[in-house]
């Protein structure tokens, strides 16, 4: 017996239902991730992300910011995960509830750039001194100024120098409230120095008259942490698919993928999650 057309029509809605649900959850099957300029202005995500997804299944779409942007989109509970670099903020942020742990994942190191004859005589091994020279000077300096994991590192620096830009304003210290690439430009278009991650550095395509003026100095050193954002402070938390974001991060699959990723031949990136 011929089903009557109102049983074909029931079965025809019923897969159209299934085929919607199975499309629907194919397309929830990502992750936000509040993430530093650096890690996307460097094209590390460029690298890394892809070969997670062809391991995972898993779409990872990237939040970039600065840290402390970061963290309080982190916070407020728009993102799955951060993946950062100050490493008292981060231990901090945990320390606070918003997330269970905090995992290393890789380092490399800050540098200061600046023009090439260097006329605040900042060139040597010792940041604090670079620093120290560039601001006698009166040479022009651009600060990232957005509560970066970069502005924070430089502001350490500078009170180790003595100074406190907020307070005393030296002649040519100019906040750019911008990420890194754009802080760069800013250097490279005014011939001033700039505190930035190498990883960024090497990616950086305008650098005019540019170059690494002090490297080197322990001080300089730049850690980078991953926390899954606390699912008990904000249930719309994607726990499992986020968790397993940050278990191939420092995973050896991860590890391996952020360690191949060098341009000219030179790594941007040092794993060490283990």
């Amino acid at each position: 017996m011929k089903p009557s057309r109102r049983a074909v029509a029931a079965l025809l809605l019923a897969g159209c239902a299934v085929l919607l649900a199975q499309a629907a959850g194919a397309q929830e099957k990502f992750i936000v991730v509040a993430s530093t300029t650096s890690t996307e202005q460097s094209g590390l995500f460029k690298h890394l992300l892809p070969a997670f997804t062809r391991a995972s299944g898993i779409e990872v779409r990237v939040v970039a910011v600065g840290t402390g942007q970061a963290l309080d989109i982190g916070r407020r509970g728009d993102a799955d995960v951060v993946f950062v670099h100050d490493t008292p903020a981060e231990e901090k942020f945990v320390a606070e509830g918003w997330s269970e742990k905090r995992f290393p994942v890789m380092y490399n190191d800050f540098v200061l750039v600046g023009p090439k004859p260097d006329p605040a005589g900042a060139r040597g091994a010792d940041i604090v001194a670079g620093i120290g020279k560039v601001a006698a000077g009166g040479q022009p300096f651009v600060s990232r100024g957005d509560r970066s994991g970069t502005h924070s590192a430089e502001l350490r620096l500078w009170k180790l120098a003595g100074l406190d830009p907020a307070a005393a304003s030296p002649a040519g210290y100019r906040e750019c409230g911008c990420g890194m690439g754009p802080a760069l430009n800013m250097g490279a278009s005014i011939n001033g120095y700039v505190l930035t991650d190498r990883g960024t550095w090497l990616a950086f395509r305008n650098r005019g008259d540019l170059a690494i003026l002090v490297e080197g100095d322990r001080r300089l050193f730049n850690q980078y942490g991953v926390m899954l954002v606390n699912p008990a402070k904000h249930p719309q938390v994607k726990k499992e698919l986020a968790q397993r974001f940050v278990d191939w991060l420092v995973s050896p699959a991860g590890q391996a993928a952020i360690g191949s990723y060098q341009i000219e031949g030179q790594p941007l990136f040092f794993p060490d999650a283990n």
